[in-house]
Order: structure tokens, then sequence, then C-alpha cells
């Protein structure tokens, strides 16, 4: 499991510290009757573990909570991480120590390797996610993403929030015709040395950057959708590898050293050091621009052939102590208010996972009024999104990855 072994000391330490915490009496709550629901969760204080790593995102989350107090009577604590492997470690601990009820995580923004951890240690309350109010709005049948997490089928625990699909930026002042396949972003770096770079792995997007290359260059793409087969890594990895090597001089700093995340990416384009970098999604640079982090001359794409693009979550651990507040907390998120407001460059710049046109006029017109601005994306400019691998291939690339370059 990643990152838990050097987690779980921590966390146990910190369970140590914690004074015991009164769970609610009596069965979990049935979110198929939010009547009793919604009293249940009335007065209840709601932590949720949130990476917290970009302001407009920690201001969106501030607003959720002062919202959820208003309209539902429930408190939310945004516990702010810097890795979701320390809510999930958390919880583990928990488990470990025999604290099955009373827990100190209430709901967790999670996907991908740490929702798989989850789920296979029995980590989860659930299922629940399906019979929210606003479930529907996401059209499941017809967006069979929402239904699963980098492979692993949901099964109802774990709420839809938010999405994302892997693209480029460039301020086209100095790059009017940017790279558009891996090829030509090889020999683009090669001919202007220092001005692309991605994070340093594991960080979320450094990571993504990885399976995003691995999956354009691998012989059998739709091996990657399959667990890792430790005695085929090598022999499938070789032509990232190989890639990476002929790149990496050419990178910023030459590839000596690697920017810490998204948003070191966004300060090195606008202070001039890069023309191209990774991003999550083109609203995320939209709103960069649109709040004067990133020039107006900054514009978003995703390569030719399609990029990686994945649903993001929320999960109830098994024993959080005041379930009946996240679940209300979680559909409240999920409502059309909620989700366009996130997709406001303005405010976030986050995509919706709702089904918006099949929403009801009234509620689709929030987000056709949505100004995206000239970096932003409308569907239909975007190439195919591209499934996420197995889990199992983010820890295994990073590992890989760590193993040839973190010591250069």
């Amino acid at each position: 499991m990643k990152r838990f072994n050097r987690l779980l000391a921590a966390a146990a330490a910190f369970l140590l510290s914690l004074s015991p915490i009164a769970a609610p009496a009596g069965a979990a709550p049935d979110a198929g009757d939010w009547p009793a629901v919604l009293r249940e969760a009335r007065g209840q204080t709601v932590y949720w573990n949130a990476w917290a790593g970009e302001p407009r995102i920690n201001d969106y989350i501030a607003w959720a909570g002062r919202e959820a107090e208003a309209r539902f009577g429930v408190t939310v604590v945004h516990v702010k991480l810097s890795d979701t492997a320390e809510a999930v470690s958390r919880v583990l601990a928990e488990k470990s120590a025999g604290r099955s009820e009373g827990g100190s995580v209430d709901l967790v923004w999670i996907n991908g390797e740490n929702f798989a951890s989850m789920k296979r240690n029995g980590l989860l309350h659930g299922p629940w996610a399906e019979d929210l109010p606003n479930f529907a709005l996401t059209d499941p049948a017809a967006n069979p993403a929402v239904r699963e997490d980098f492979t692993v089928p949901v099964e109802g625990y774990e709420a839809p929030w938010g999405k994302a699909q892997l693209v480029l930026f460039h301020d086209a002042s100095r790059l009017p015709a940017p790279p558009r396949s891996l090829p030509a972003l090889l020999q683009w770096a090669r001919d202007n040395p220092g001005r692309f770079a991605y994070p340093l792995p594991p960080d979320f997007l450094g990571s993504t950057f990885l399976k995003q290359a691995l999956i354009g260059l691998a012989a059998d793409p739709a091996a990657l959708r399959r667990p890792v087969e430790a005695d085929r890594f090598e022999a499938v990895t070789a032509p990232l590898w190989a890639y990476l090597d002929a790149l990496h001089p050419s990178l910023w700093r030459s590839g000596r050293a690697f920017p810490a995340s998204g948003p070191a990416l966004r300060q090195l384009v606008s202070d001039g050091e890069l023309d191209l970098a990774p991003a999550f999604s083109a609203s995320e640079i939209a709103a960069a621009v649109l709040g004067g982090e990133l020039s107006d001359s900054v514009r978003s794409y995703t390569p030719d052939g399609g990029s990686i693009g994945n649903v993001n979550f929320l999960a109830i651990p098994f024993n959080a102590a005041h379930k009946a507040g996240a679940m209300v907390l979680a559909d409240f998120l999920l409502s059309p208010e909620a989700q366009a407001r996130k997709l406001d460059p303005q405010v976030w710049g986050g995509e919706t996972v709702l089904a918006v046109g099949r929403l009801p006029a009234a509620e689709r017109a929030r987000f056709d009024a949505l100004a995206l601005g000239p970096a932003g994306l409308r569907p239909g400019e975007q190439a195919p999104v591209l499934p996420e691998p197995h889990p199992s291939w983010m820890e295994a690339l990073e590992r890989g990855w760590a193993g040839r370059y973190a010591a250069r």
C-alpha cells in the first residue's frame, strides 16, 4: 500500500494523543431515507480531510462549509492534507487499534490508489453514494466513469465530485504552435532546452504525466488496465524510460531538479522560465488567467490522440463519527449550484461531474452563463479521454522513476 508503511507509525502515535470521540448511537444512517439523514445530520461536525495545496480549492471548501451550516446545520472542518495517504493511514491505524466507531475522519477527497487501498482493507462505509438525491444528475448510465475509479468498481462506496483531463498549457506569445504529440514534445524540448518541466513524482500531476507518456509509448496500452505484473514491468515500461532518458537533459534545470507541484509550474510559466507545462484541466488554467496568476496570452490544449482523464470522489470511512453529516455535505457538493460554482474559473475552475445537457433548463443556465475565457476549453474542444491505468501502475511507476532519476 502506497506510503502506508512510512505513515502508519505516525498515524498510530497521533491516535494515542486523541481523546475519545463520541460516536452517534444506533445504526448507520440510510441514504435511502433522506429526510431521516437530514434530521440526524443537523448539529453534526464533519471533519473533511482534503488536499490543501491550492488556495482556490481551500476557499471553495470554506464556502461549501458555510453553506452546509446555513442550510443543513452541519459544521464543516477542513482537515488540510498535503497527501491523501495521510488520512487513509489514519483510518487504517484506527482500525488496527480497534476503533470501529467515533473515527477522526468523516469524509475524504480521494481516488485512485488511495480508494483501492481503502476498499481492499475494509476501511470504507457503504454502499451509500448512489442513494444521494443528486447522484442521478451525473447520468451514470451514460457516464460510467462515475462508477469506476482507476479500473476499480466504486459500487456505491464513494460519491463523484469532480473530474480532470490532463492538458498542456503554453504562453502563446512565446510559443504560438506548441507540440501536440510525445515525439514532437521531445524534439521541441531539444530545440528549446529548459523551457518544459513536469512536477517531481510522487506529486499527483507528475505521476499522471508519467502515465500519459506510458500510455502513448507502450506496445500494448490495454495491459495497463490490469494490475502490474512484476516480471513484465521492465519490458512494458522500457519505452517510457528510454523516452525520459532522452527528454530529461532538455528539461528545466536539465532534469536535475523538478518543480514541486502544479502551482509551482504555473509560477514558472508566469515568471517566463517555462513556455510549456502540464496541468489537470483547462478550467484550472482558465481560472489562473482570469485571476491574474497567468498572462492573458496563456492557452491550454489536449494532445492529439487524447489524454488521461479521471473522476475524483468523496468517501466516508467505515468508522466515521458523523456519517449523516458527511452524506449531506457530499450531496450538496453534487448539486448544480455547487458544481457550477466549482466550474467557474473565477472561483476554482474544477470540472463538473454532472450531465449538464440533461439538467433542467434553469440549472443548465448556471453552466451556460459561465465565462471560461480564452484559456478554457468547452466540451467538444478537447481530445478524447484516455482511461486511467490500474492503480497499481502509479505506485510502480513512481518507484521505478525514483530509482532511475531521484538521486541525480
